[in-house]
């Protein structure tokens, strides 16, 4: 459950910037989304800045692991950073690093709520 409503979430965060997405996003979005709720439930009393920090670590290897594969070994061309100021290989960039923390610290809340309603959600079944 939470995998999906990360990738949908994150799809549909991509499609509004950038007016498109890849089927791999849906996959990276998925994974982050469950470290998010990971990073809630481990680090549940650490300051919020601290979690954004440590999910925009996380998100930002997800996206130069993906870009690795994607974009340089099989040339899908998924994005391209390479313009952008303190990029690495064109895969990951400093800005986007700052907007994941800011996301981060929006959605590993999240994350952590709708974990616990599923959680909620199955003692009442059992």
């Amino acid at each position: 459950m939470l995998f999906s409503i990360g990738a949908i979430g994150y799809g549909l965060l991509e499609i509004v910037w950038r007016g498109f997405t890849h089927w791999s996003m849906l996959t990276a979005g998925g994974i982050c989304f469950l470290f998010f709720s990971k990073i809630a439930k481990i680090f549940k009393n650490t300051n919020l800045l601290i979690k954004g920090l440590i999910g925009s670590a996380f998100i930002t290897s997800i996206e130069f692991i993906f870009g690795v594969i994607f974009n340089i070994i099989l040339k899908k061309n998924v994005w391209d950073y390479s313009k952008m100021p303190f990029n690495l290989c064109g895969q990951i960039c400093i800005a986007y690093s700052a907007i994941w923390t800011v996301l981060s610290m929006i959605f590993i809340p999240f994350a952590d709520f709708v974990s616990q309603k599923i959680k909620n959600n199955k003692k009442r079944i059992v």
